[in-house]
């Protein structure tokens, strides 16, 4: 049974709880999800600080942060951005998986699956970015970070944020978005389910996973700057990005992918 309270406000204090998303009422929502426990609100900081906040207290596998605005979502490297009310779906998902290994691989997963669930929705194809990037054609619609938290080696939970551009950001010329009318309810009615089963998806990317990421991979057979110089060449099992550079081939396990074209 799904959990219809939201929780107390958190963060930098203009967090405010919500009671709905487009006009769906929490309790509505929460049974439409199927999740332990929904905290909505209708702006936070950060969807992910309360999301370890929660899973610190506590909270099971399946909790689910979601925001109508975000004003200081959290990216790669620290990087920090705001995202306008109602323009996106803006989430954090927690999950306690047993297997440490498929965590090195999770956040192409989750992309993986998060890229056929936005397929309904994209004017173009949609295409990723190693390690955590969506695109629709050439722009850039939504991001995944996944935060892992331990407790005396052990893997307690992880939080799963990810961010999706409705309406593209005017201000974000590289920014897209989803086609017009898209609901956010049910957007979210189909995105969370593919990250669940994502998160529990175990060991390194199996060969189907391998092949449907290089079906859609925005950078294979193009020249890269970063993490290293040379021709990106796809992934491995593990999650590494391969790049070949003067004839050796040079695999990555961190770091942001920048390409020739758009330094």
């Amino acid at each position: 049974m799904a959990d219809a309270l939201t929780v107390p406000t958190v963060g930098d204090g203009g967090d405010r709880e919500a009671d709905r998303i487009d006009g769906v009422p929490h309790p509505e929502l929460a049974r439409l999800l199927d999740v332990p426990r929904l905290a909505l609100f209708a702006r936070v900081g950060s969807t992910l600080d309360v999301a370890h906040r929660l899973a610190g207290e506590g909270a099971p596998a399946g909790t689910l942060v979601v925001a109508d605005e975000q004003t200081s979502g959290r990216g790669r490297a620290g990087r920090r951005w705001a995202s306008a009310p109602g323009a996106g779906l803006w989430l954090t998902l927690v999950e306690r998986p047993s297997d440490v290994a498929a965590l090195a691989v999770l956040s192409l997963r989750i992309g993986l699956r998060a890229a056929s669930v936005l397929d309904r929705w994209a004017e173009e194809p949609v295409r990723l970015k190693w390690p955590n990037d969506i695109f629709v054609g050439t722009r850039k619609v939504a991001g995944i970070l996944v935060e892992a938290r331990w407790r005396e080696r052990r893997l307690d939970w992880v939080a799963i944020g990810v961010g999706a551009n409705v309406v593209a950001p005017a201000d974000v010329p590289a920014a897209g978005g989803l086609r017009a009318g898209t609901s956010r309810v049910e957007l979210l009615a189909e995105l969370l389910p593919a990250m669940r089963a994502a998160a529990a998806a175990r060991g390194p990317l199996a060969v189907h996973e391998m092949d449907a990421f290089a079906a859609r991979d925005l950078a294979r057979g193009r020249r890269c700057l970063a993490p290293s110089v040379g021709v990106v060449r796809g992934i491995g099992a593990d999650g590494a990005l391969v790049v070949e550079a003067d004839g050796a081939t040079i695999r990555h396990r961190a770091g942001s992918l920048v390409l020739a074209e758009d330094a």
